[in-house]
């Protein structure tokens, strides 16, 4: 390329999740010393940190090429970015985050329309008041610099619209949920100028082929085994697979080698039926891509 991609990596809980994801994809980012501008071993891609926050506002104009940032930051900055892919990875599942609104477990506001008149903190000012807006729901939305759950707790705010994924947080601070506002998630999101031009477009497709095949992969796992024929459709038919499963005949013998591609989720269980099936020599190996 004539000028190397421009990469926002998201600084904060993302910035490990996603050098990992990188890393299972085919790059190394190394953070040591220069850490806002970190080196990757691409001579065509230059990395800058920023946070997830604000990455939707810099490639929209132009100041990074392209970036990973959540959907709902996207939202909330009303972005003009193009999104190339969901990217759905976090440290603790795979599931897409939630905005919710929630509540003291006392409170008699039951629902979104109770809290007319009534004080929301929040880290997502902008999307929170567009959505009331939207409702003519008339409510005062206070920017929360952090530790959102305590506003209400202290009676600093009469409800939260706060991220969580499993709600354990929300839970464990005495308050409960009454409304799902957006599911969320990380997203590559790209400059339109830069879409445009075909030597970093074709480098964007790259990194999003690469990235959605390493968090695929991450999901799964090969395993190979050893069957005698006359077990083996009791076997096969064990086999949760991608297609159908690869079967070759063992050299001078009545036995076969099968492998196939599993999710990471059944091989616990299903490892101990394969070998009471008459499955031996099991071997289970990990996946960086599916492609």
């Amino acid at each position: 390329m004539k000028e190397p991609l421009k990469l926002g990596i998201p600084k904060g809980s993302l910035q490990n999740a996603t050098i990992a994801l990188f890393k299972r994809s085919g790059w190394e980012i190394n953070t040591h010393g220069r850490s806002y501008f970190p080196e990757i071993d691409d001579e065509t891609i230059e990395c800058a940190i920023c946070r997830a926050q604000e990455m939707s506002r810099y490639v929209e104009k132009g100041t990074l090429d392209v970036g990973l940032t959540g959907k709902d930051w996207i939202a909330e900055n009303n972005s003009d970015v193009k999104v190339v892919c969901d990217l759905v990875y976090s440290k603790v599942s795979a599931r897409p985050a939630r905005w919710v609104l929630a509540v003291p477990f006392d409170s008699d506001i039951k629902k979104p329309e109770d809290l007319q008149g009534k004080k929301i903190a929040t880290e997502l000012v902008n999307f929170t008041r567009n959505y009331f807006d939207k409702k003519n729901i008339q409510v005062e939305v206070e920017f929360s610099w952090g530790a959102t759950e305590a506003k209400v707790v202290s009676k600093l705010a009469d409800a939260i619209v706060e991220v969580t994924e499993t709600g354990s947080t929300i839970n464990a601070h005495g308050l409960k949920i009454i409304h799902e506002l957006m599911k969320t998630n990380t997203q590559l999101i790209v400059n339109h100028k830069a879409w445009e031009n075909p030597e970093k477009r074709e480098k964007i497709e790259q990194i999003a082929l690469l990235l959605k095949g390493a968090l695929i992969g991450q999901k799964l796992v090969g395993i190979k085994m050893n069957v005698p024929e006359n077990k083996l459709e009791k076997v096969v038919a064990l086999l949760p697979s991608l297609n159908a499963p690869t079967i070759a005949h063992l050299y001078q013998s009545d036995w076969v080698s099968v492998e196939t591609v599993v999710n990471i989720s059944v091989i616990r269980t299903l490892i101990p039926q394969l070998l009471k099936s008459g499955a031996e020599g099991i071997i289970e190996y990990p996946l960086n891509k599916v492609v």
